[in-house]
């Protein structure tokens, strides 16, 4: 894999480049053989508007994101601005309790964030998150939407709560430090939220 390649995975492959001298992210989507092309460009044109669209609603709503340098929708390409701080992924399970206290709050007013405004991450996991200056960015709105739906909320956080439970086995804790953070800063019935997620866990246990 070149040096400059940040992460290719199926949908999209995230390079580090430059802007006007300034250290970028390009994220260009991965054209798929096995859909025609009259099918497929349409798609990824759409599909980069969109997230484009999700990234400056989610910072007009107070959350931290990477700013946009440019869009070729065509083409599927953002340019983004590069966050140089590591993710949560790889420093979450070295943290003191009384650090991630306050880490988790803040994921959790996020989240509460975008869904004050109807907006969904769709894959909110430790690894779409960057620590950079004490505040906690949310990356990849690839599998983002906008909807009022309460079931899609409580996706967003069960799809979290799995992530502490696959990937932080061991500090399972914190998914009720983020809900307090959550319940503080979401502006609707954070209880209806929770029963979602109760009634989501409750659906796969008897898949």
């Amino acid at each position: 894999m070149p040096n400059n390649i940040i992460y290719q995975g199926a949908e999209a492959i995230l390079t580090k480049t430059t802007y006007h001298n300034l250290p970028a992210v390009q994220k260009q989507r991965i054209p798929k053989s096995y859909r025609i092309k009259e099918i497929d460009t349409p798609l990824i044109t759409y599909r980069t508007k969109e997230e484009a669209k999700l990234i400056i609603e989610a910072r007009s709503a107070g959350v931290p994101v990477p700013l946009i340098y440019d869009i070729d929708q065509k083409n599927g390409i953002l340019l983004l601005e590069y966050l140089s701080g590591p993710r949560i992924k790889d420093i979450l399970n070295n943290l003191e309790n009384s650090v991630l206290e306050t880490i988790c709050q803040k994921i959790g007013k996020n989240i509460a964030m975008l869904h004050n405004h109807d907006l969904i991450h769709g894959d909110i996991t430790t690894s779409n998150m960057i620590y950079q200056d004490t505040q906690i960015f949310f990356i990849d709105f690839g599998l983002g939407s906008k909807t009022t739906e309460l079931e899609a909320k409580g996706v967003d956080l069960h799809v979290l709560m799995e992530a502490f439970e696959s990937t932080h086995s061991q500090k399972t804790h914190c998914f009720s430090w983020v809900m307090d953070g959550y319940r503080t800063h979401y502006t609707g019935k954070s209880k209806a939220v929770e029963q979602k997620i109760h009634e989501i866990v409750k659906r796969g246990r008897y898949r």
